[in-house]
C-alpha cells in the first residue's frame, strides 16, 4: 500500500504512521528525516538542499520531491510506503504526480481545531531529559516535575496556544485543499480521530480495510 497521511498538526499522524508501518511492514517516509539524511550522505540532491538550508532559504518543492523519489526507489519501498509530511501543498502534489511518485490512497485524520489546541497546550516536556507528559492523558506524579529525573516540566513554544492557532491557519490555507485534490482522483479516505490512540488506529484500519 502506498499511502499519504494528511491531517492538522497534532492530529496524531506521526504516531499512527509508526503503527501502520509495523502493521503493513512498509517504511514511513518523513520529509524532515530523509532531507537530513540526504544532506548528511552528500547525495547530489542532498547537496543541493544543503545549499538552500545553509543560505537560510526554504528548500524548493522540486528538490524535496527529488529526494523523496530517490528514497522511494530503495528496495524497502518495493511493497509500499507511508508518506508523512509531504505533500504539504497542491503544487507539491502535482510535482509528485509529474515525477511519477505513485500513491494508492490519501488518508486524512479528521479532528476539531479546539481539540488540537487543548491537546497540544496540555503537553509538557522535561527540560533536562526530554521526557514527554500530558496534563490530562499522561500527567506526572507531581505537578511540574519529571517522574524520571526530577527536572522541571516546560511548555514548548510550538505547543503554546497562539503558536498552535498559527500552525492550524497555515494547515487550513495550504494543506487542507489537498483533500479535494485527492478526492477528485478517487483516492481520499477519512478517519475521525478518536479519544485514544488505539481507537484511532482501529478506525483507520476499518477505513483502509486492513
Amino acid at each position: 500500500m502506498r499511502l499519504i497521511l494528511l491531517g492538522a498538526p497534532g492530529a496524531g499522524k506521526g504516531t499512527q504512521a509508526e503503527i501502520l508501518s509495523k502493521t503493513l511492514s512498509i517504511p514511513t517516509i518523513s520529509t524532515g528525516n530523509i532531507l537530513r539524511a540526504a544532506m548528511k550522505e552528500g547525495t547530489p540532491v542532498g547537496l543541493e538542499a544543503k545549499a538552500y538550508v545553509d543560505a537560510g532559504k526554504l528548500v524548493p518543492d522540486e528538490v524535496i520531491i527529488g529526494i523523496i523519489k530517490d528514497r522511494l526507489a530503495q528496495p524497502d519501498c518495493a511493497n509500499g510506503y507511508i508518506l508523512d509530511g509531504v505533500p504539504r501543498t497542491i503544487p507539491q502534489a502535482k510535482a509528485m504526480e509529474e515525477m511519477g511518485v505513485q500513491v494508492d490512497c490519501a488518508l486524512s485524520i479528521e479532528i476539531e481545531d479546539e481539540t488540537i489546541i487543548q491537546r497540544m497546550s496540555g503537553r509538557r516536556i522535561c527540560k533536562d531529559c526530554g521526557q514527554p507528559f500530558h496534563v490530562v492523558s499522561n500527567p506526572p506524579k507531581k505537578e511540574g516535575v519529571c517522574d524520571l529525573c526530577g527536572g522541571e516540566l516546560t511548555v514548548r513554544k510550538d505547543d503554546a496556544p497562539e503558536t498552535v492557532r498559527a500552525r492550524l491557519e497555515t494547515y487550513h490555507r495550504d494543506t487542507e485543499p489537498l483533500k479535494d485534490f485527492y478526492r477528485e482522483r478517487g483516492k481520499l479516505r477519512t478517519a475521525d480521530n478518536q479519544s485514544t490512540i488505539e481507537a484511532t488506529t482501529a478506525e483507520i484500519k476499518r477505513v483502509l480495510g486492513i
